[in-house]
């Protein structure tokens, strides 16, 4: 009896002690961020410490598990004060009161505009973007050496060069996927959420209007001809490495593995559409204050002072190889094109829509997706469809 006694005394000790180091603490901050981020944290936060005399504490979480986590113990007091995440899921944990606005006073305009319209809601700031990422048109030098800058183009080269018999094409992109296909519906006005006094509106969807309809048909019509070939992603990864395909459409995360084939790739924009610049969804990851922070004004100060300068985010490039939102920074990586390619598709880009209704969206988008780039439904109707169906589940949602 004695030794349970004893045992469960020092698990309550542990516990405790547990408690103490991984919650929120008056005098000492507390950072929730997966183990990229960490490993330069863990570089640079001594400088903080010395310069504020103030304790950090930095907890490795598995990424796909920091907005659960936060969303459930920040409100009983066992959160951090910061959180390192994408802009994804903001208006969740705004709508959930988890979230501390910031100021970045004059040193706004310091990072790409789309960058800060990520971790805006109406007009308020809630965290400091520090990299971006988009996607965009990866071709293979070795078939395609110059890439299309307009539709024109882009049709022309893939009726040259696609030979159906053999097994080559010049692009292809993963389908059904609105994430890789939501460009060429956006070149021409097409759009998930409209706006409304800053702030998305989960009212007016956008994926049916006359510029998603147009965009989607022009790629529709390749499709039909079959000279894109319908794939997922990793077939169309794999055919790319293969040499069986000149270009794909995709983002940063591939940049390894073509890397390590050695392909002597490039990276562009999505040709224009009638003059029109596609318009890809944009990523960003950056720093929130916990609204239950016990240290909002040291977090502030770590943010605003310590992390928003220019050699502090190189660190963060340097261990992964983000684009950073942080003009001054991103300017000394120009000179990679890729680099330079990539900011540029991201500053023409949308942010992700950040509202909870987004969850609505994605299934009946890729249905519709597949049924008009396999020719079992017109574009129109499809599309129609689709928005009635997420409109639905959104009422349904509320």
């Amino acid at each position: 009896m004695k030794k349970i006694i004893l045992f469960t005394f020092c698990l309550l000790v542990l516990v405790s002690m547990i408690s103490v180091v991984f919650a929120s603490k008056p005098g000492k901050l507390l950072i929730w961020s997966d183990s990229k981020r960490i490993e330069v944290l863990d570089k640079i936060v001594d400088r903080f410490e010395k310069e504020y005399g103030v304790p950090i504490v930095l907890q490795e979480k598995a990424y796909d598990n920091l907005n659960k986590d936060f969303t459930v113990q920040a409100p009983s007091g066992e959160g951090p004060d910061i959180i390192i995440i994408s802009h994804d899921p903001l208006g969740e944990l705004i709508s959930n009161g988890l979230l501390e606005a910031i100021d970045l006073g004059d040193k706004t305009n310091d990072f790409y505009k789309v960058a800060i319209d990520a971790f805006k809601w109406g007009d308020k700031l809630y965290g400091l973007p520090y990299a971006i990422e988009s996607i965009g048109l990866i071709y293979n030098k070795d078939i395609i050496p110059e890439p299309p800058k307009n539709w024109a183009a882009f049709e022309e080269i893939i009726r040259k060069t696609t030979n159906k018999k053999e097994g080559r094409y010049a692009f292809a992109m993963p389908q059904p996927d609105p994430y890789h296909t939501f460009p060429f519906m956006s070149a021409c006005g097409g759009y998930v959420f409209g706006e409304k006094n800053g702030v998305l509106d989960p009212t007016d969807v956008g994926l049916n209007n006359s510029g998603a309809v147009y965009g989607l048909t022009k790629l529709k019509n390749l499709y039909q001809e079959g000279l894109i070939p319908y794939v997922d992603y990793n077939d169309m990864e794999s055919l790319f490495v293969q040499g069986k395909v000149g270009m794909m459409i995709t983002g940063p995360w591939a940049f390894g593995k073509l890397e390590e084939t050695g392909i002597n790739f490039g990276f562009a924009q999505i040709p224009t559409i009638e003059g029109n610049e596609p318009k890809p969804f944009v990523g960003v990851q950056g720093f929130m204050i916990s609204s239950f922070s016990e240290n909002k004004m040291l977090a502030k100060a770590f943010l605003t002072e310590f992390i928003a300068q220019k050699d502090i985010l190189l660190e963060f490039y340097k261990s992964d190889k983000r684009p950073l939102a942080y003009i001054p920074a991103a300017e000394e990586i120009k000179v990679d094109p890729i680099v330079a390619g990539l900011l540029k598709s991201a500053s023409a880009g949308i942010p992700m829509p950040k509202i909870p209704e987004m969850t609505a969206v994605w299934s009946a988008w890729t249905d519709a997706l597949e049924l008009i780039l396999t020719q079992k439904q017109e574009t129109k109707p499809a599309l129609d469809d689709a928005v009635n169906r997420i409109s639905k589940k959104i009422t349904e949602n509320k």
